[in-house]
């Protein structure tokens, strides 16, 4: 195993507001009172924690979902993949109070862990080759180009990324901005670790049938725009 990291005292964000619009009733109530049960917390100390004991029952395999927005995503592919465990980080409140709606109507409450904050944070206490696949999924492009380094796609977030994901896992990168699109395949493909999975145009222009839409990407379809679906493997 690797040196641990050590844990950044001080980052750029790599995401916007934390809360909206006022939660409804019910998400209320289920962030007062589900959410502590699925809640999970960085160490301290900056130790690793183990995934074994974070779910309720045995996984096969962890996924790690960086910002799940309404948590449409991170919600199917629990309900479709009996054998997996997911984390979901998001520090927007509102995106959290829809997962918990979407795991209290499906009953997802054994296999999936919430973190409210940012995603860096829990990579930075995952251990080395814990985590199968890893989604990035219509994340905030930071549009102006003097925000572009607050992305996630950089650097030193490719080095948590890398370090988690275990031999011939994927990265999954979704987004209907082309030019956060371009900002990520000059990273990636360019990066030692990472594999571009890309025999042709159509294993980028359409999303693969295990990678369930999120609600920003049926957004960015009703608006016209054409969506990016990137799959890279950890060499």
């Amino acid at each position: 195993m690797t040196e641990k990291p050590e844990l950044y005292t001080t980052r750029l964000r790599t995401f916007g507001r934390r809360q909206g619009y006022k939660l409804k009733p019910r998400q209320q109530r289920l962030v007062d009172n589900l959410l502590p049960e699925l809640q999970i917390e960085p160490s301290q100390d900056g130790s690793y924690l183990d995934p074994s004991k974070m779910f309720k029952v045995p996984v096969k395999q962890v996924w790690f979902e960086v910002g799940f927005g309404g948590g449409e995503h991170a919600a199917a592919q629990v309900e479709n993949n009996p054998d997996i465990g997911l984390i979901g980080c998001e520090p927007f409140l509102n995106g959290v109070g829809s997962l918990l709606t979407h795991v209290d109507d499906r009953n997802l409450q054994d296999r999936i862990r919430i973190y409210g904050d940012d995603a860096r944070s829990m990579l930075d206490v995952m251990p080395d080759d814990s985590v199968e696949r890893l989604f990035l999924l219509f994340p905030d492009p930071w549009r102006k180009r003097r925000h572009a380094k607050r992305r996630f796609v950089g650097e030193e977030n490719l080095k948590l990324v890398s370090r988690v994901l275990k031999s011939g896992g994927e990265f999954r990168v979704g987004s209907d901005h082309m030019p956060y699109i371009d900002w990520t395949l000059e990273h990636l493909t360019r990066h030692a670790d990472f594999e571009w999975i890309c025999e042709g145009p159509k294993d980028w222009r359409e999303r693969p049938a295990d990678w369930p839409p999120t609600r920003y990407e049926q957004k960015a379809i009703r608006q016209g725009k054409a969506c990016v679906y990137l799959r890279f493997k950890r060499k």
